[in-house]
């Protein structure tokens, strides 16, 4: 564990050297200044409209962060070259997955932090209220949405050779479920066979990512979930986590690192 835990360290310093993070941060703080300036009389559906737009900027920015932190792990390891002494040390290919998934999900949790602090101090300097156990809830959940997005994006990166390619496919594929997946069991029923299997097959083996938006109930103001349904979210979060990187390990373990 504690080779796991220095590889994550590593990961995590990497992520706050570049400049992904502090773009996206100093774009998301200058829109939600911006956004949290408007006052329309208190109008509360513009005040709702407003934090909409803030909590998808959020999204949008972790999700970003997510996959590209991830996508360039593996790769930038053979480019450079080393990860021929970090396996040397030795340090199994396990080992190195899981170090790998551990630190992104890290950086990005603390990101998808940063990005929330930020927003509810504005939030509250305009005279909303703390929600910290709704906020809190909200969190988590998107944390643990992206620790499926890292481990699908790693699965993607010992597959596809470039980064360009996986972080595009990725995002696409993510982005597809987020807006369609909830709909294919809908969408199979106006079918014939097989495509109607095809589609429902299809419906209950995608990861659903969009069960962890809680946006919605967040800016409505509404009952946010359960804990009992949170812990639900969270054993499905990480079935998937494990499936994905599981067959992540299968691949690379056969993979020649010099090619």
């Amino acid at each position: 564990m504690n080779t796991v835990f220095a590889i994550a360290g590593v990961v995590i310093k990497e992520l706050y050297r570049r400049k992904d993070f502090y773009v996206l941060f100093v774009l998301s703080a200058l829109i939600t200044i911006a956004a949290g300036s408007v006052n329309f009389f208190k109008d509360l559906v513009m005040v709702r409209y407003v934090k909409d737009i803030c909590l998808l900027l959020i999204w949008f920015s972790t999700l970003i962060i997510a996959v590209i932190t991830a996508a360039r792990q593996i790769p930038a390891e053979k480019e450079n070259r080393t990860i021929f002494p970090l396996l040397a040390k030795p340090v199994s290919r396990g080992q190195l997955i899981a170090g790998k998934f551990l630190g992104c999900w890290l950086a990005t949790g603390l990101a998808v932090l940063v990005f929330y602090v930020f927003f509810i101090l504005v939030t509250a300097t305009k005279g909303g209220d703390w929600q910290l156990v709704t906020y809190s809830k909200s969190i988590g959940l998107l944390w643990l949405m992206l620790g499926m997005v890292i481990a699908m994006t790693l699965l993607g990166s010992v597959v596809l050779s470039a980064v360009s390619s996986n972080t595009t496919i990725c995002l696409v594929v993510i982005i597809g479920v987020l807006f369609i997946g909830e709909h294919l069991n809908k969408i199979a029923l106006r079918q014939s066979e097989p495509v109607k299997s095809i589609t429902y097959t299809l419906y209950y083996v995608i990861p659903h990512f969009e069960i962890f938006d809680v946006r919605n109930l967040v800016v409505n103001n509404k009952p946010m979930p359960s804990l009992k349904a949170c812990g639900l979210a969270t054993l499905y979060a990480g079935a998937y986590v494990t499936a994905f990187l599981y067959c992540t390990w299968l691949i690379f373990r056969r993979q020649r690192l010099n090619t």
